[in-house]
């Protein structure tokens, strides 16, 4: 019954005061729509630049060679430590922690060409291995480097998918033959398309990958640029890097300790700061949207009070006539939350709007895909619940506390 009256009441209250109840349900409509959007956004944000940063490969270290700080075992400090693919054939088959590990050779500003097109990028002479590691997945109907192609020291290639559109425009680059160097080699995968934010040696969309025998064959190359470790899922990156620093420094004569003997990249470190980071900007976002809904509410509370000072004779002829202090208290609670809950569903309507939209003006690689999840609805119809019940339970308790007789003679 209370609810019923109330829904009526709530009627009435807007016809006479249509302005005053217009602008108290937009402080709620408001700061939902502000909490809902940013929920969204931030969610969007947060998924685009870890995805972008996963571009690179996740779970992932990349070791450089370095300059050893400490004295070990009589040897004098400043030695270089460099390594060869004979140490990450050692790490591969020695460590427990590892999931996948590449060696790597890098040749900067190659001349690539095809036909009449021609421009300069970086190849990089790498194992099967590499490419599920650090994402360089090709598209449908190609293919990675391979065992065969490493135990044949086949020339073959694969290319980020710029440089396919560098050198072959709209035409399928697959089968087909660039010059590397002036060496003919069979192009026989595309790179994926892939958000990159972060890289070591430029993007791998603009690169070339061969196998790192064929590589060094043409090179003669005895040393690694760098090597590439993942670790498994079921251990640390941490765990994986000490193990690492062990072989190593075992078979160069290094302090474990001493991570100035090889420099290292650790990508797991980066990714959770980055997580934690927008995990509180979210956080401060929301936080702003709460305090703009809190403002609402307390348009909504001296509303209330504007309306207990009108009915204040309508309420002490209903006490009057018997009716009690919880008929009145649940009353007044009961239109706030209407006119909350009205400002609060129209705003999440106009946000999700905003939101289903979004996606046509492709703004998808700056602020990602914006989404509005469950846990997010949740959390704003509790703030809206409280703020609604906070809002409404002052002005409830004084016309429920009121005399009859005092509510009377105030008219």
């Amino acid at each position: 019954m209370v609810p019923l009256v109330s829904f009526k009441q709530f009627v009435n209250d807007m016809r006479r005061q249509k302005l005053r109840t217009a602008m108290t349900m937009f402080g709620i409509f408001w700061g939902t729509c502000s909490i809902v959007l940013l929920f969204a956004f931030g969610k969007g944000l947060t998924e685009a630049q870890l995805r972008s940063m996963r571009g690179m490969g996740e779970n992932i270290a990349i070791f450089w060679e370095g300059i050893t700080a400490q004295e070990y075992k009589g040897l004098p400090k400043g030695r270089r430590i460099h390594f060869t693919e004979d140490d990450v054939t050692q790490i591969r088959q020695r460590g427990q922690h590892v999931e996948r590990i590449s060696a790597e050779y890098i040749s900067y500003d190659v001349n690539i060409k095809y036909g009449k097109q021609s421009t300069a990028r970086n190849i990089h002479g790498v194992w099967p291995e590499y490419g599920p590691m650090r994402n360089v997945n090709p598209v449908f109907g190609s293919r990675f480097i391979n065992d065969r192609d490493m135990a044949e020291r086949r020339r073959v290639v694969v290319i980020g998918n710029l440089l396919a559109e560098d050198l072959f425009g709209e035409d399928d680059p697959v089968g087909k033959e660039i010059l590397v160097n002036g060496v003919p080699f069979k192009v026989v995968g595309v790179m994926k398309k892939k958000q990159q934010d972060s890289s070591y040696s430029g993007r791998d969309s603009r690169a070339g990958f061969i196998p790192s025998t064929t590589y060094r064959s043409m090179h003669s190359r005895r040393y690694l640029n760098n090597f590439v470790v993942q670790c498994k899922p079921t251990s640390t990156m941490l765990q994986t890097r000490r193990e690492i620093y062990e072989i190593m420094g075992a078979k160069y004569k290094f302090d474990p300790s001493d991570t100035k003997a090889m420099a290292v990249w650790d990508t797991t470190e980066g990714f959770a700061f980055l997580k934690t980071f927008f995990i509180a900007f979210s956080a401060f976002l929301v936080g702003i949207g709460v305090a703009t809904l809190i403002t609402g509410g307390i348009g909504v509370t001296n509303i209330m009070n504007v309306v207990l000072e009108e009915r204040t004779k309508e309420i002490g002829i209903k006490m009057a006539m018997g009716a009690r202090k919880s008929f009145i208290l649940w009353q007044f609670v009961t239109e706030t939350l209407l006119i909350t809950a009205v400002g609060g569903l129209l705003g999440f309507l106009f946000a999700w709007l905003l939101v289903s939209v979004f996606p046509a003006f492709n703004l998808e690689d700056y602020v990602g895909t914006p989404t509005i999840n469950v846990w997010g609805g949740v959390i704003v119809i509790v703030i809206l619940g409280l703020v609604g019940l906070g809002a409404g339970i002052f002005p409830a308790r004084r016309a429920a506390n009121l005399q009859p007789v005092q509510a009377l003679k105030l008219f």
